[in-house]
């Protein structure tokens, strides 16, 4: 292995990282990882001063480009659009995990969808990695003022939505237990019990699969929703834990078959938010991970 491959092998995880925190898609950001390998394969590296912030710089711009197109035919996605899920790795440390949940969960990546993309851009590259404002300039193209900008803005637009308090991996996990068990025995006053009054569901089918067109609201009707599900298949509802972006998910199994990754928003005593990805394409990836993936916890 040459030094420029070693470079860029060293790195490619955070390239990785960049891209799917801003494109919410694996396929879509390998696809930019191996464009930027190309790209990186067909200069004089020793033209290059900073490897590192070239590949970095590459990889945003990329990803900015990718995600306008994106966002252009998400207008024409049948139904609610969540990010495709990531099993995450079995050796991460607590605090990985704690910093993965905060940074790369799926309500978080849905809550970047209302930025533009050089926003999302600057926001990502600044709060979540830690680059300075030079960098930031040099990977978008701008001065170092309005980078500031895009990034006070950013914060502003997203200040009241993001969570402020972190709820312990141990709570959240108890949490999770407590509902997959009350969704397999079909408990429905348990199920009720413990989703807020307002909670939320949103669901992804892709036009592939049956779901709600629009968020349902009410912890109520969500609870009935859980429960018919039961009435409907019984013992073939099986439901397993699992580390999905960072945090203790479910993945509901009907009659056998991988139907459901389920990802939860709570506040360490109610589910506030469920975001339900049905999307056979989105599950594809994760069906593939689990054979053989430890990071999965029975109940």
């Amino acid at each position: 292995m040459n030094e420029a491959t070693a470079v860029f092998s060293a790195l490619r995880p955070r390239l990785h990282g960049i891209a799917y925190r801003m494109l919410g898609s694996v396929a879509e950001s390998e696809d930019v990882v191996q464009d930027i390998w190309l790209s990186w394969n067909g200069i004089e590296h020793h033209t290059v001063e900073n490897p590192e912030a070239w590949l970095v710089a590459a990889t945003t711009r990329r990803a900015i480009d990718r995600l306008r197109a994106a966002k252009a035919r998400r207008e024409d996605y049948v139904g609610i659009w969540l990010p495709e899920p990531i099993l995450t790795d079995e050796g991460a440390s607590p605090e990985e995990l704690q910093e993965l949940a905060s940074d790369v969960s799926v309500a978080f990546l849905l809550l970047l969808e209302r930025l533009s993309p050089e926003a999302r851009a600057a926001f990502i590259l600044r709060e979540v990695l830690d680059a300075d404002y030079p960098e930031i300039a040099d990977a978008l193209g701008k001065s170092e003022a309005a980078c500031r900008q895009l990034v006070h803005r950013a914060k502003d637009q997203l200040r009241d939505e993001r969570p402020r308090q972190t709820v312990p991996h141990d709570t959240h996990l108890g949490l999770m237990r407590r509902f997959a068990d009350a969704m397999m025995r079909g408990d429905f006053q348990t199920l009720r019990s413990l989703l807020a009054v307002d909670a939320d569901l949103r669901g992804d089918g892709g036009g592939k699969v049956t779901t709600f067109p629009k968020p349902m609201v009410g912890g109520q009707r969500i609870a009935q929703l859980f429960f018919a599900t039961h009435l409907r298949y019984g013992d073939g509802v099986q439901v397993r834990l699992a580390r999905i972006n960072g945090e203790w998910s479910l993945l509901r199994y009907l009659d056998g078959a991988l139907e459901s990754a389920q990802t939860y928003v709570t506040d360490g005593e109610k589910i506030l938010s469920i975001h339900v990805q049905r999307n056979p394409d989105k599950l594809a990836r994760i069906a593939r991970g689990l054979q053989g993936f430890s990071g999965e916890a029975q109940l």
